[in-house]
């Protein structure tokens, strides 16, 4: 009977304190259960999307020693040196594509509390808390939190920069700016575009917090100059890619082109069908108006800048600027329309939460759409005959085969075979190609080459491929495998033009075949020997020791 009485008399204080811990922790509780939904769609879809060629690209530079590496990003392919040292990594310690994933997972995930303290520091708790939700569930987040490439991390180093920089303004001491320092100069190594937080930093202070300029100013020389290594690759990369200043150009060539770009990046943000869209970009521009002077300023910087380098870059016919690449506005942009929602429904709390829940799920929805595969899987019958051909390429492969392309069975052969071949050729650079192939020593081993008659941008995609031989007859072998050919050479090409003769052939097949790349690889494949027939830059330009 005592007994009885102790526990009930127990019972209301236990359940007194557990609501007292919850109303207490509520913020942190709610923003470590959208962490813990995202980290958990993020591991069991890691492996939904099929392999793609740019994570080949990564794992496979990352195949060569830590001084190859750096000499090959800085001085031939420029970009994100931090992301190649990931996958140096990733590829020493054996973990292959999985591995590289689960950085891309766990840099997406690490972003998740730092949305929230971003939008309680700009905003309020509640307007936080609706902007974590909103960037949990867009479609930049949860594609580029299993794509392994750079973007998750970027987009986690970006924020930290952030923060760090209104921790140094409101500080102000040297420490405080040190640690700034390092998180932007990681975001700048981690991708070209983290020059536009850089610069949308240094105009956030010009326009809000001139008290700090003195300050700022010796901060922002000092990484400036720190990040000069940086700066080099980023343009080692422009000059690939046709990038320079002036404006114009083949991709984004005018206000209305940046308009649409920006459109598009916004529906990635939350969601591309356009009414919702509509509504959605009000609400954040209700959101803009609403909220305090630094939060608007430091907002409109971060978009501003960014629309400010598109009028005035040249952006080639290579280069191809996609939502992703601003993902570092994603925080911002989910923060003013979390204020403005939170503003707009104000005089009934339910519907802050209906709305947001029902974003949630058009957002969702829209990254449905945008990549099914990323929530339906690859299609059985593609899986098991990529693994077919992964595994013909992994027997039958010889250490001198030269690949073309950073196709992902090469990364699935590789997975398979240690000793796998891993000279591969770039597709869509026609100076790097040329230097790659020849670099190799003579004579040159077979050539090899991938179709895919399953890709997207084909004129038809389909999971069957017709096995068509580029001939001459005993030139080359074929093996179909569902929507995969793989071309090789049967005899070692021997010398360069020999080998460029062939790789035109096996393009002229996917042409006829209607793969969608063909064409911009069998550019890259006559642009290469119009120069071995001396109808282009000097052979001196595409030297090992050329930038």
């Amino acid at each position: 009977m005592t007994e009885h009485a102790d526990s009930t008399a127990h019972s209301p204080s236990a359940s007194v304190a557990a609501r007292a811990f919850v109303t207490a922790h509520a913020f942190w509780l709610t923003v470590g259960a959208i962490s813990l939904a995202a980290g958990a769609f993020l591991v069991h879809q890691l492996m939904a999307w099929p392999p793609h060629e740019d994570e080949t690209l990564a794992l496979f530079v990352g195949r060569d020693s830590l001084p190859g590496v750096i000499e090959h990003v800085t001085r031939e392919r420029g970009g994100a040196p931090l992301h190649f040292l990931f996958a140096w990594a990733v590829a020493h310690l054996g973990f292959g594509l999985g591995g590289m994933r689960l950085v891309s997972a766990a840099f997406a995930v690490a972003s998740v509390p730092l949305v929230a303290l971003l939008g309680r520091r700009l905003a309020d708790r509640r307007s936080s808390l609706i902007a974590t939700a909103l960037v949990a569930g867009s479609w930049v987040f949860l594609f580029h939190g299993v794509y392994a490439r750079m973007y998750s991390l970027f987009l986690f180093l970006s924020l930290l920069s952030f923060l760090l920089l209104l921790r140094a303004l409101d500080r102000r001491d040297w420490g405080a700016w040190a640690a700034w320092g390092a998180a932007l100069l990681l975001g700048v190594a981690a991708h070209p575009y983290g020059a536009l937080v850089f610069a949308s930093q240094a105009a956030f202070i010009l326009v809000a917090r001139r008290d700090q300029i003195r300050r700022a100013l010796v901060a922002f020389v000092v990484v400036g100059l720190a990040g000069i290594p940086f700066w080099i690759t980023d343009l080692v990369l422009a000059n690939r890619f046709d990038v320079g200043v002036g404006g114009r150009g083949s991709k984004l060539g005018g206000p209305w082109a940046i308009v649409t770009y920006l459109w598009q990046t916004a529906g990635d943000f939350t969601t591309g069908r356009w009414p919702v869209l509509a509504i959605v970009l009000i609400v954040g521009l209700v959101g803009l108006v609403v909220v305090r002077f630094e939060t608007r300023s430091l907002a409109l910087c971060v978009i501003g800048v960014p629309v400010a380098a598109f009028l005035a870059a040249r952006l080639g016919g290579s280069t191809s600027p996609e939502s992703r690449h601003l993902i570092f506005v994603l925080p911002f942009f989910a923060i003013v329309v979390g204020v403005g929602l939170l503003r707009v429904t104000r005089r009934v709390p339910v519907a802050t939460v209906a709305l947001t829940a029902v974003l949630v799920v058009l957002e969702v929805g829209w990254a449905w759409n945008r990549t099914p595969q990323l929530f339906e899987w690859e299609p059985n019958k593609r899986q098991a005959t990529r693994a077919q051909a992964e595994a013909f390429l992994a027997a039958t492969s010889r250490s001198d085969d030269i690949l073309f392309g950073y196709e992902p069975l090469y990364l699935g052969a590789w997975e398979r075979n240690g000793d796998f071949p891993d000279v591969v050729v770039p597709r869509a650079d026609s100076a790097l190609a040329l230097r790659t192939v020849r670099r190799q020593p003579q004579p040159l081993g077979r050539g090899v080459w991938v179709l895919d008659a399953s890709e997207r941008n084909n004129l038809k995609p389909r999971l069957e491929i017709d096995d068509r031989d580029p001939g001459p007859t005993g030139t080359f072998e074929t093996r179909a495998f569902g929507p995969f050919l793989v071309i090789r050479t049967i005899q070692p090409v021997v010398d360069d033009r020999a080998y460029f003769a062939a790789a035109a052939r096996a393009m002229l097949v996917g042409r006829s075949l209607g793969i969608g790349d063909a064409d911009v690889n069998l550019q890259t494949i006559e642009r290469a020997d119009r120069v071995l027939r001396g109808y282009g830059p000097s052979l001196r330009l595409l030297a090992d020791n050329s930038r």
